[in-house]
Formats: structure tokens, C-alpha cells, sequence
């Protein structure tokens, strides 16, 4: 690898998760839609930004394809074929690796990282690690060590999505830079006075961690008609959730396949909100729909109930314009300006009374927070920053002198995954 001055443009090397393609027109898939991002962004400041995934990807950047499509739900049954495709992307991404043109490899997976790891040690290609998941996710498991010798590795580098995320990988890994998530909020259509009829919005992955029982109670004691988006994962304690709310919907409707155009709130919102029902399950919806029912609603509820390392449901909203009513745990605080752009609440019964005040709350407020603070430029930015740190001379150096005398100088395995 050579080493590059700061002000040289970088060559970044995504090897992407393969659950869902990268692409923009996705309904759930947050790690997706961030590696998306981060290509786009990195593209525009003029870096070579090359995304090793399946071929059902649109990316901004170059497009390395490293299998035909990608393998489907994030829970869904392991099977032979699902490891063998997931063997097959890490050995072509690897082989991208080798090629000597990279200076860092960004992945969002310690699994990925364990694998990629030894390939490129002796070439010492420095890894960047996106933390995406509770240090628990990671350092709970029965492989836990074998993953802990290359994520605690001076060649990886792992990147917090919060101070919240960072405070719990405090003591397992190196974590000094947070990079909150960032988004395109010009692409967000936005208006400018709230929407003081509308419907309550909750939108998420249906699971009890997500709390959409609990924006079932905020509706029905504020008398609010509430809209509920999001998919059922093939998860035996997700279905059983939402199993449990069935007797609380009024409606279940699958607005998934309605395109988007000028008149898709007179044709799809407006009827559901005409209607008598009041509790609405509108299923999964992709990017270009959801961004329609956060622009109309009155307040998207966040009624999370577990420490979430971020939440781009809360930055999505506030790019319409819509304020966010979330109670106060994991990044909630680090993403909302409480009494400005939401209310951050620490109670059930301080999410009921929120809602008669969310009136007050200027959509253009929650709009200027987001560009300011967590736009596609800002994070690109923070990224290549912490590239262009890690490559440096004196950091190289330091890097080195730390492997000759404190860890291995050959890798420690290297193998398929057969788990």
C-alpha cells in the first residue's frame, strides 16, 4: 500500500453485506442504505469509491459484483447455499483486495472482518469497521475470541455510530471517532407548517424492541389515527409480537407495490385517512413511499425500548420536517434537539402528553438539524477524514511497532464461514 498525503484522493474499497442490494429503492435495510450512502458521499468528494456486492446493486461508485443478487431477509433459515454465496462474495471481494491498488477496506460486519482480515494481513491494508450492532451482538458468542483477535487487531479500525454505541465498546475495542449516520435530506420533500390534523407515524421493523404496542396506546388515549409501517422479520419472537397486535389493528393494507407520483396522497393516503379506522398497518414500504407518510404526518413516535446505537428513523422524519416524539434511550439524545425538533421523553404517560404539544414544534427547525448536522457530506467527510488518518506516515509507523511486539505476525486463521 503506499502512503498517501492528506490531501490525496483515497481509494475505498465497501465490502457490502449481501442481505439486501445496495441501492437506494430499498424498504428495510438500514446497513444497506448507509453503505449507499457513504459510496455516494465518498463518490462526490471525489475519491474512488468501489462497492464489492451483488449485481442487483445500484451504486454511485464502481460497481464490483461479486455475485448475481443478494440472499434475501436478514433472518431468514441458514442454509448451505446462503454460506457458499456468502463464501464466494468474501473470496472475490478479497481478490479485489489484492489487487494493490486500495488504501483502506470499510466493512459493516465482524464476520466479514474476521474472514477479510487474514487475506490482506501481510499487506497490511487497513480495515475500517462501521459498528452497526450492541457489543453484545458481537461479543457474546461461542466464537467470540476468534472474532475478537482480528476486530482488536491495530490493523482494524472500528467506527461507532454514536457516543452512546461508543460508551458500550468501551474496554473490547479501540473506538476513538464516531460517525453518526448521515442522508441526502434534499431528496426529502419538506413542509414548512406542521400538519396539525394529521395522523401519528411509526415506522420500524416490527419487533417488541421497536415499541409499535406502545404507539398503539399513545394513539388510542390521545385519540390519534395512527399510521404503522414496517416488515415482520422471519424471526419466531417477531411474529409472535405481531401476532399479539393483531386484535389492536383496525386495518391491514399492503401499500408496498404503489408507485410514487403527483398524485400518490390523493390516491393512497388520503383514502386511509378518510377512513373510520383509526389504527392502520400499512406494511413495508420502500424509500420513496415512506418519505411521502413522514412528510404528512403530524409526529413520528419513537417509542423504542432498547438502546438503540442510532436511529435514521429519527433523522428521516425531521428531514420532512415532521417532529419525532422518542423516549430517551440509547442515541436519542445525540439525534434530537428536545422542545426544537420533538420532544425526547422519559416515560409512557410523557408521550401521550407530548403529543398536544407537538404543535408548536417548526418543521423548519427540524429540517436545518438535519442538514447541519447529519447530512451524506458531513459523514463523508468524518469518514475520510479518519481514512486519510489512518494512512498516514506517523500512523502507519505507530501501527507497526505495536504488531512486532504485541501481536502475531502471521493471521490467525483463514477459512470459509460455516455458521
Amino acid at each position: 500500500m503506499t502512503i498517501k498525503t492528506k490531501h490525496e484522493k483515497l481509494t475505498v474499497l465497501h465490502i457490502a453485506t449481501l442481505n439486501q442490494p445496495i441501492r437506494l429503492d430499498l424498504g428495510y435495510g438500514p446497513i444497506e442504505t448507509i453503505i449507499y450512502n457513504i459510496d455516494k458521499g465518498l463518490h462526490s468528494l471525489g475519491n474512488r469509491s468501489i462497492i464489492a456486492c451483488s449485481g442487483d446493486s445500484r451504486v454511485a461508485g464502481e460497481h464490483y459484483v461479486t455475485v448475481e443478487r443478494s440472499i434475501g431477509d436478514y433472518f431468514s433459515e441458514d442454509t448451505p447455499e446462503r454460506r457458499t454465496t456468502m463464501n464466494i462474495h468474501l473470496s472475490r471481494a478479497l481478490n479485489r483486495a489484492k489487487m494493490g491498488d486500495i488504501d483502506v477496506i470499510h466493512t459493516h460486519d465482524e464476520k466479514m472482518v474476521e474472514y477479510i482480515y487474514d487475506g490482506v494481513f501481510n499487506m497490511h491494508i487497513p480495515i475500517v469497521m462501521t459498528l452497526h450492532v450492541p457489543a453484545r451482538d458481537i461479543f457474546m458468542k461461542a466464537d467470540c475470541q476468534r472474532m475478537c483477535n482480528s476486530v482488536s487487531s491495530p490493523l482494524v479500525y472500528c467506527v461507532p455510530i454514536s457516543e452512546y454505541q461508543k460508551r458500550q465498546y468501551d474496554g473490547l475495542v479501540s473506538t476513538e471517532n464516531v460517525v453518526h449516520h448521515g442522508i441526502e435530506a434534499e431528496e426529502y420533500p419538506f413542509k414548512e407548517n406542521p400538519d396539525k390534523g394529521s395522523y401519528l407515524f411509526t415506522i420500524g421493523r416490527v419487533t417488541r424492541d421497536k415499541g409499535q404496542d406502545k404507539a398503539i396506546e399513545i394513539a388510542k388515549k390521545t385519540g390519534s389515527k395512527l399510521i404503522i409501517a414496517g416488515c415482520v422479520q422471519n424471526k419466531s419472537a417477531d411474529r409472535e409480537f405481531f401476532a399479539g397486535l393483531k386484535n389492536s389493528i383496525d386495518l391491514f393494507v399492503d401499500i408496498g407495490k404503489q408507485p410514487v407520483d403527483n398524485d400518490y396522497y390523493e390516491k393512497v393516503i388520503k383514502p386511509l385517512l378518510d377512513s373510520d379506522k383509526q389504527i392502520i398497518y400499512i406494511g413495508e414500504i420502500k424509500s420513496e413511499q415512506k418519505k411521502q407518510w413522514y412528510l404528512h404526518a403530524r409526529a413520528t413516535l419513537f417509542p423504542i425500548q432498547w438502546g438503540e446505537p442510532f436511529g435514521l428513523v429519527l433523522i428521516e422524519s425531521m428531514a420532512c420536517g415532521t417532529p419525532a416524539i422518542a423516549l430517551n434511550k440509547g442515541a436519542v439524545q445525540e439525534i434530537m434537539v428536545d422542545g426544537k425538533t420533538g420532544f425526547v421523553v422519559d416515560s409512557m404517560s410523557e408521550m401521550i402528553e407530548a403529543v398536544d404539544r407537538i404543535d408548536s414544534i417548526d418543521p423548519c427547525e427540524c429540517r436545518r438539524h438535519v442538514l447541519n448536522h447529519f447530512s451524506i457530506t458531513t459523514m463523508a467527510n468524518k469518514y475520510s477524514e479518519i481514512y486519510k488518518q489512518i494512512i498516514d506516515g506517523h500512523e502507519m509507523s505507530d501501527n507497526y511497532s505495536r504488531l512486532s511486539t504485541g501481536y502475531p505476525s502471521e493471521p490467525l486463521h483463514h477459512g470459509m464461514i460455516t455458521r
